[in-house]
């Protein structure tokens, strides 16, 4: 599988279930209506799972522009291949974001607060302070960069003749711990964006669809999603060479 579609089918697998979790969660007359803070997290952490799984083998399942980022700047992953990487997991948020529309469109026509209707789209702070919105996302981001840098193969053997132990699709279960302890720990700020793609891709999708009542994209916003990835990520990066 070419390693940009792999990119853009996994990004738009986690996107269509973790951002359909939240429309389960938030949306009116689901059958997972008001299940709370521990269903949202613990389904996305099970959605980057599943994206990890699919395009781990072709593309290294990135899925998130920062984590090529942060690659590159560590010196791991080629600066030539970052914007193709990017446009394919922008592309596929909007796509996984616009599927959860199509399957949810009846329980977004019944509800009728704005902000619900929004949420699962995009992110949106719990208490707007520009400031400390965008330090969490910096924060967060910076947690998971920095320990993916840290994530090994298992292997057998001797420290001279190591021998590697594939493990498959279980490899993925590791980055799905990570996320989760971050949305458990961290996300109750801003909803634990820390991938600019995740936000942007379905936030445009809101923005252009016809749908009754939804209110504002909240562009004002929009910046603290991107920036604060991009900044995490960068200094995660620069820890891990300054440290190595």
């Amino acid at each position: 599988m070419n390693v940009y579609l792999a990119e853009f089918i996994g990004t738009a697998l986690m996107i269509l279930l973790g951002n359909g979790v939240v429309a389960n969660v938030v949306l009116k007359g689901t059958k997972g209506n008001n299940s709370g803070w521990i269903v949202i997290t613990t389904a996305w952490a099970l959605a980057v799972f599943v994206g990890v799984v699919v395009a781990g083998p072709h593309s290294g399942a990135h899925l998130n522009p920062i984590v090529s980022l942060g690659l590159a700047i560590a010196h791991k992953f080629e600066w030539a291949l970052v914007p193709g990487y990017v446009a394919a997991q922008i592309g596929g948020a909007m796509t996984g974001s616009l599927l959860v529309w199509f399957i949810y469109k009846d329980h977004f026509d019944a509800t009728d607060d704005q902000g619900l209707k929004a949420a699962p789209f995009a992110t949106a702070p719990a208490i707007r302070n520009y400031t400390s919105n965008l330090l969490s996302e910096i924060i967060g981001t910076f947690v998971l960069i920095f320990v993916i840098f840290y994530f090994t193969d298992a292997i057998m053997g001797t420290k001279e003749q190591p021998t590697p132990v594939g493990l498959g699709s279980l490899g993925a279960i590791p980055v799905a711990f990570l996320v989760w302890v971050i949305g458990l720990a961290l996300g109750g700020t801003t909803g634990y964006a820390i991938n600019p793609a995740r936000d942007l891709g379905p936030r445009i999708i809101h923005s252009i669809l016809p749908m009754k009542g939804k209110g504002s994209s909240d562009w004002a916003y929009a910046w603290v999603p991107i920036l604060g990835p991009i900044i995490g990520s960068s200094l995660a990066a620069l820890a891990f060479l300054a440290i190595k």
